[in-house]
């Protein structure tokens, strides 16, 4: 009684989740026709899908509804999101565990070395506590959802959509991602850091900076003298 396997790769969105579960083999498919909205009412939870589905490797038995791996794959997001907000910072400046999956979400989207993880979080949460929009380009990308075409231009960042983090203040309605453990927790526990701004070096890691006089400086250093 051989078992597959399917992987929910961490950062992806609810639209690459659902192609991949479209695609795994010998499994009946009773969600592919449904909505969003649909498929969370199948699962017992009516609202967004987005950020709900732990990113993992899931076994299933052939023939096996992708209801019960989509179901498996929401109840481990719900542990780890619980555990994450059990061992949370208590100066964190999120009000549920909602909130700080979002967070999580957008720390999965920005970090491109995994060691800056909880600076990259450090940043977001410190600019939650004064008020500052949080400035990120991936969440403005969630919000043109298929019309992004891979290039991010000035005007998506001034056009105002509910995930446009340039033009509202505060976390997005939902997560943008599917955050795995590694973002859960550095949500949860920042670094202890009081950088408000972060560019990357073009390596993979960021230069972190605490005043916009700084940050400019490395952003002529890496991304004008490239």
């Amino acid at each position: 009684f051989a078992m597959r396997k399917v992987r929910i790769g961490e950062g992806w969105n609810i639209r690459q989740v659902r192609a991949a579960v479209n695609k795994a083999d010998a499994l009946r498919h009773d969600t592919q026709a449904m909505s969003d909205e649909q498929l969370m009412e199948a699962l017992g939870r009516p609202g967004h899908p987005e950020g709900m589905f732990f990113p993992d490797t899931y076994k299933y038995a052939k023939y096996s509804s992708d209801v019960e791996l989509l179901r498996l794959a929401m109840r481990t997001m719900d542990r780890k999101l619980e555990a994450a907000w059990e061992g949370r910072d208590p100066a964190l400046p999120v009000k549920n565990p909602y909130d700080l999956l979002k967070l999580a979400s957008i720390v999965e989207k920005e970090t491109g070395h995994s060691a800056d993880r909880t600076q990259v979080a450090a940043v977001f949460s410190n600019r939650l506590k004064i008020g500052m929009r949080l400035q990120t380009d991936p969440t403005v990308i969630y919000g043109l959802g298929e019309n992004f075409d891979g290039n991010l231009r000035r005007k998506d960042l001034e056009t105002d959509t509910p995930y446009n983090s340039y033009t509202r203040a505060g976390l997005p309605p939902t997560p943008i991602s599917m955050p795995g453990a590694a973002s859960l927790a550095a949500a949860a526990n920042p670094a202890d850091s009081k950088a408000l701004y972060f560019v990357a070096r073009g390596d993979g890691t960021s230069q972190f900076s605490e005043s916009l006089t700084e940050h400019n400086r490395g952003v002529n250093k890496y991304i004008r003298g490239r």
